[in-house]
């Protein structure tokens, strides 16, 4: 498989990314509605949302392959949890966690060689999920003044398993291809991926998360293991 050919199988993933982003967004932001209204990160969920809409264009257009287009989202949060529990996970799961992580990965590609219309891609993309990380910090800092929320590290394990178990973790995604060539196309190679990752969930996620009174032990253990 060629470079191309792959950078375009890693587009088709991402467009499926963005698409269940995009939903999950729009559903968090009525859900948040229900517990607190007043809560700012209403209007930032529907602003996310909205700009994950301008994202599966960007990545369609850069798939070459036929493209996967959820109509629903898989239940992420723990059988029984409350409601408010239930958005706490899923706003640290897709934006402390994943976003986060994102951002790093692309300001990563920003500092390599990319094909001009790749590059214009992955600067905007880039500039938006920076917005999306925070406003996963500023849910987490509205409910950690609010009650403790020490008890979601119990949950960390799950959402770094689930964030390392993508397409783009796999052990042939790289198909053998050169590093630069994949570069190019916006493709982190794999070492580098995991490299960030491991370093992002270091260094940015699990002091943020300590910060709020999140016990993070349980995710370090599963980053010593993995």
């Amino acid at each position: 498989m060629t470079a191309a050919e792959v950078a375009g199988r890693a587009w088709a993933f991402r467009y499926k990314v963005e698409v269940e982003a995009a939903l999950r967004f729009d559903a968090l932001a009525q859900k948040l509605l229900g517990f607190d209204p007043e809560s700012p990160v209403v209007a930032m969920l529907r602003a996310a949302a909205d700009d994950e809409r301008r994202h599966v264009e960007l990545c369609r257009a850069l798939a070459s392959q036929p493209l996967e287009t959820p109509t629903g989202l898989p239940r992420i949060a723990p059988d029984g949890a409350s409601l408010r529990d239930e958005v706490l996970y899923e706003v640290i799961a897709a934006c402390c966690v994943a976003e986060t992580e994102s951002v790093a990965t692309l300001t990563v590609l920003l500092q390599q060689p990319m094909r001009e219309e790749i590059e214009r891609v992955v600067r905007e993309i880039a500039r938006d999920e920076v917005r999306h990380a925070r406003l996963g910090w500023a849910h987490l800092a509205r409910e950690a003044a609010a009650r403790s929320v020490r008890s979601a590290g119990a949950w960390l394990p799950a959402m770094l398993t689930g964030s390392t178990s993508q397409e783009g973790f796999g052990p042939d995604a790289d198909q053998g291809c050169a590093v630069e060539a994949l570069l190019a196309y916006g493709v982190l190679p794999l070492a580098q991926k995991k490299a960030v990752f491991r370093a992002t969930m270091n260094e940015v996620v699990l002091p943020g998360l300590e910060r709020f009174g999140v016990d993070t032990a349980p995710a370090r253990s599963w980053l010593e293991q993995h």
